[in-house]
This record gives structure tokens, sequence and C-alpha cells, in this order.
């Protein structure tokens, strides 16, 4: 396996309030990759990010031996999520400076050939096969509900002034719902997460065209945040990558 993650507080915003983590254990083939993009006022969406992402990554570190064995890695997922999620909720309740913070969070797990994917809000999870892109995730947005109900089409998704509202968060609430997708992957596979900060300004098919010929996930990964902040980057840019 091979994997990069990188991040950048873009050519706009005044602080970086998204969060990334890799994890690899290359002897049992198994790899984490976890991307939060915050939201709140201040620096409340770092805090954010930062500690769901902690919270999050620490409990799938520990469970993922045993989940191994008992292949139950949506389990571990779901039970994470739920204790990342009553982390920055406490959180925002106890210190006013954070009340009402919370983040996205874009997850996955793979052991062997079997990937699990976890979204919630708008924060991506591609994968790239045979050189064929595909959004695996599901953003939960405004946007996206208006595209699956057919007022707007995907194009015009990505200019709408209300792109930016999302339908659910980890920590805004006493309880959270995320989405679960399992894959098998080939080799050569490769599996891409990242905030709307790439998204929002670099297409599917660029992506797919930095994946399919960038040698490694170094390469691969700051090409796509150089054409982010060449388009000028008005939000955060989160982007971590694995090669299978």
């Amino acid at each position: 396996m091979d994997s990069c993650a990188i991040t950048d507080r873009g050519c706009v915003r005044k602080g970086n309030q998204d969060a990334c983590f890799i994890h690899r254990d290359d002897g049992r083939e198994t790899a984490l990759l976890l991307v939060c993009d915050g939201m709140g006022g201040h620096n409340a969406g770092n805090v954010a990010s930062s500690l769901a992402a902690t919270v999050f990554a620490g409990e799938v570190r520990e469970g993922l031996p045993n989940a191994r064995v008992t292949g139950a890695v949506r389990e571990l997922l779901d039970g994470a999520l739920r204790t990342a999620n009553s982390a920055v909720y406490e959180l925002s309740r106890a210190d006013e400076s954070c009340r009402g913070m919370g983040t996205t969070m874009v997850a996955a797990v793979v052991m062997g050939k079997d990937a699990t994917f976890m979204n919630v809000g708008d924060s991506r999870g591609y994968l790239l096969s045979g050189g064929v892109l595909r959004q695996v995730t599901r953003d939960h947005s405004v946007v996206q509900d208006m595209v699956e109900r057919g007022e707007i089409t995907r194009e015009q998704s990505r200019t709408h002034p209300r792109k930016n509202l999302i339908t659910r968060a980890v920590g805004t609430s006493y309880d959270v719902e995320a989405d679960f997708f399992a894959l098998r992957l080939k080799e050569g596979d490769r599996i891409l997460l990242c905030s709307d900060g790439l998204s929002n300004v670099v297409t599917d098919a660029e992506i797919t065209e930095t994946l399919s010929f960038a040698k490694d996930t170094a390469t691969a990964c700051g090409l796509l945040m150089e054409t982010a902040l060449e388009r000028g980057a008005p939000d955060n840019v989160t982007v971590a990558l694995l090669s299978v």
C-alpha cells in the first residue's frame, strides 16, 4: 500500500478547520483514512474537527485487530462515530465559545481487498478503479437533495448559493447517523477522501486524470492541491489518498 494526506487553509480562509488522519498496518494489510471539515465561529470548527478526528481514529485503531477477526468493521466505525459525536456535542454544551460547532466526517477502512466507507456531511469518498472514478459516498447536503428531486442538475449544484448547507454533521446534536458503503478492491485501485474545498473547485474529470497518471500518492495529492490553489481555493482543502 501507498498513502498520503495533505491539508491547506486555502487562499481565503485565515485558519484551517479541516483535519485528516491516515493509519496503515502493512503487515496486517489494514488501513484507516479519515477527513473532517469543521464548522463553527472563531476556532470552534477547528476544535470540532480535531476532537472528532482524534477520538474517532483512536477508537478505530484500538478496535481494528478484533474487527479483522469478527468482520464487524461497520459496527466498529459506527461505535467510534458515536463516541466522537458525544465528545464534540458535550464540549459544545460545556464551552460557550464552542456552542453550535460540528464537523463533517468521511472515513474508509481497508482490510486486504475489502473496503468500508462511512460519511456524515459533504466530505467525500471516491474510488478510482480501472481508470474510472466514482463517488462512493452521498453528500448530506441541501443541494444533493435538490439534485435527487430533479430540481437542479449535478453541474448546477457546483455553483448553487446553498451548496455549503449540510443536512447532517458530527457533534451538532445528541445522536448522529452515518451512511456506510462496502466495496471489494482490486490491485491498483485508489481511494480518495476529500473535503469540499477540493470537490467544489476540481472536477471529477480532473481528479480522474490526476489519480490515473500520477505514479505515487504523494505526487497525486500534491497535484490535486496545486490545482485547487490555482483556482483560488476559497475554502480549506484536504486530500487523503491510498493506493492498494
